[in-house]
C-alpha cells in the first residue's frame, strides 16, 4: 500500500512517523512513511531508527492490511511482538474511528493492551483525560561558555570508588530505564554516560551520548536516560546534565535533538525554560 501524501501531509500535525517517532519538520516527508510501510513485517531496522540501539530485530510493525487512508484521516495501526501492544496512529481527527479500529483489532490479536495515539499542534491545547508529551526541539549552534560541563563527568573517568556507586544509583532510578542502562553501559554496548557528584556518589546521570544520522542525512543527538535522585533535586544537579549533554553534542557535531517530555514534569520544565522548541503534542488514550 501506498499513502497519498496530498491526503497525508493535510493531516499532519506534529512531525511523528509511526515505529519511528518524532522527526526533524525539514525531514518530514512522504519517503518516512513509505520506508516504514515497507519493511513491516520484515523485522527490519531502518538505517535511521533509533530503535536498533536495543535490539537485532525491529519488534513494533505496521499492520499493512488495516490501514485506513482518506483525504481526511489516516488511521495506521501497529503490532508489538513482545507485549502483544497493539497501537492505532491516528492522522487527523479521528480519534472516534481510532478507537473502534483498535478495539476490532485487539479482539482478533491476543493483546495485552490497546491504545489510540493522537496528535496536537503547538498552538492547540493538549487532550484531557490522556497521558500527554511534548515533543521539543533543540538545535544545536557554535557551544556557548555556560553549556560547558563543569563539575560534570563520564561515569567511566570517576574515580573507581565513585564509579561504584553508579549501580546503587541505577537501582534506586529504576523505573527510569537507568537498571537497564546500566547492564548496557557494562557490556560496553552503549556510548558515554554523563554524572553528576557529591559526597563522593553519583546523584545524577544522562546518558549514553550518541548521534545518528537521520533520513535527510543531518546528525542527530540520540534521546537519553536522564535523571536525579530525589533528595538531590532542586539543586541544579539536571541542569547541569542538561547543558553537559548539549555541550556534548555541539562537540560531537550533532544538528539537533528531538525529546518527548511529560506536560508540566521537572524535564519538560527544564527544555523548555532552556528554550526548547515546541514541535506539538502527542496524547495516548488506553482503551
Amino acid at each position: 500500500m501506498r499513502l497519498l501524501w496530498h491526503w497525508l501531509h493535510s493531516v499532519i500535525r506534529v512531525p511523528y512517523v509511526p515505529t519511528i517517532g518524532p522527526v526533524h519538520p525539514d525531514s518530514l516527508a512522504p519517503a518516512l512513511f513509505d520506508d516504514v510501510l515497507r519493511v513491516a513485517g520484515t523485522g527490519a531496522f531502518l538505517p535511521y531508527d533509533k530503535d536498533q540501539r536495543w535490539a537485532d530485530w525491529k519488534d513494533e510493525t505496521v499492520l499493512l492490511d488495516h490501514i485506513e487512508h482518506t483525504s481526511t484521516r489516516t488511521l495506521i495501526p501497529t503490532l508489538r511482538h513482545r507485549d502483544g501492544a497493539l497501537t492505532v496512529y491516528a492522522y487527523g481527527p479521528a480519534s472516534e474511528e481510532a478507537a473502534g479500529l483498535a478495539a476490532k483489532l485487539a479482539a482478533g490479536h491476543p493483546s495485552s493492551a490497546a491504545r489510540v495515539v493522537t496528535f496536537h499542534g503547538p498552538d492547540e491545547t493538549p487532550p484531557v483525560g490522556t497521558a500527554v508529551t511534548r515533543v521539543q526541539l533543540k538545535s544545536f549552534a557554535r557551544p556557548r561558555p555556560e553549556d560547558q560541563p563543569g563539575l560534570i563527568r563520564a561515569v567511566a573517568a570517576l574515580p573507581e570508588p565513585v564509579r561504584k556507586t553508579f549501580a546503587a544509583f541505577a537501582d534506586r532510578l529504576t523505573s527510569d530505564g537507568f537498571a537497564f542502562l546500566h547492564t548496557q553501559m557494562q557490556a560496553g554496548a552503549v556510548g558515554p554516560v554523563l554524572a553528576a557528584t557529591d559526597g563522593g556518589r553519583v546523584v545524577g546521570a544522562i546518558g549514553p551520548m550518541e548521534t545518528m544520522a537521520d533520513q535527510a542525512g543531518a546528525t542527530r543527538l540520540l534521546p537519553q536516560y536522564f535523571g536525579v535522585l530525589p533528595e538531590y533535586r532542586g539543586h541544579g544537579h539536571g541542569r547541569a546534565l542538561w547543558r553537559a549533554a548539549m555541550a556534548w553534542g555541539a562537540a560531537h557535531g550533532a544538528d539537533y535533538q528531538l525529546l518527548q517530555t511529560e506536560i508540566g514534569g521537572a524535564a519538560d520544565q527544564l527544555c523548555q525554560s532552556e528554550g526548547l522548541r515546541s514541535l506539538g503534542f502527542v496524547g495516548v488514550t488506553k482503551l
